[in-house]
């Protein structure tokens, strides 16, 4: 279970605490995590910029969720992601990405409703070298929907559909993003019987309350 931070302005996580971040991560080797979703709209493209800056500044490999499954992650790092169907604006920063030679992940979510060319720069993004993962159908609370309906409804509308639609095209699924960060134990064992690695969320909206471990 990995758990990021989010970089959106709605996040009020500031330069100097993401300097913060990234100096703990080289000074300790650990992998710093970080999420955002639409980049020139939820996140500045200069506060992306500040973090792939600082990030190649102090020498941090970048690091995806698929190194994670591969066991080919290693601190110090930053894992960087972007969450739901921001498709163009992820495509549209590709050159940015490729200035630093960063590697993100971006978990998708609602991938069967995407158009057919926004599918196709799905797979020029994963061909850039970023990593593919998945982020559910309709992007529910799972709690909130295994509570209403039962885990076993959750997992074959929700979870396995969302993998299953990117396996399809051919992309490489290692890991499930949980919408709002909603998780439980008895939803993560289950996952994981079919991805390796789950993340979570450190600051959470819609209700949703310290889905992280402690």
């Amino acid at each position: 279970m990995h758990c990021a931070v989010n970089l959106d302005t709605k996040g009020n996580v500031s330069k100097d605490s993401i300097d913060a971040g990234l100096d703990r991560a080289r000074d300790d080797a650990e992998i710093l995590e970080l999420y955002a979703h639409n980049p020139g709209g939820t996140v500045k493209l200069d506060v992306l910029e500040h973090v792939l800056a600082g990030a190649a500044a102090r020498g941090l490999p970048f690091v995806t969720y698929a190194d994670f499954a591969h066991g080919d992650a290693r601190g110090p790092g930053l894992a960087l992601s972007f969450d739901d169907t921001s498709v163009r604006a992820w495509h549209a920063a590709l050159p940015l990405f490729a200035s630093y030679d960063a590697r993100v992940t971006f978990f998708i979510s609602r991938y069967a409703a995407l158009y057919d060319e926004e599918r196709a720069l799905v797979t020029e993004l994963a061909a850039a070298g970023h990593d593919i993962a998945a982020h559910s159908v309709n992007h529910v609370n799972g709690p909130q929907f295994v509570e209403q309906h039962g885990l076993g409804a959750y997992l074959e509308t929700e979870v396995w559909p969302s993998l299953d639609a990117l396996e399809a095209d051919g992309h490489d699924v290692t890991s499930f993003a949980y919408p709002f960060g909603a998780r439980t134990s008895e939803i993560d064992d289950a996952i994981r019987r079919r991805v390796p690695v789950l993340r979570s969320v450190e600051f959470t909206y819609s209700g949703v309350v310290s889905p992280c471990p402690d």
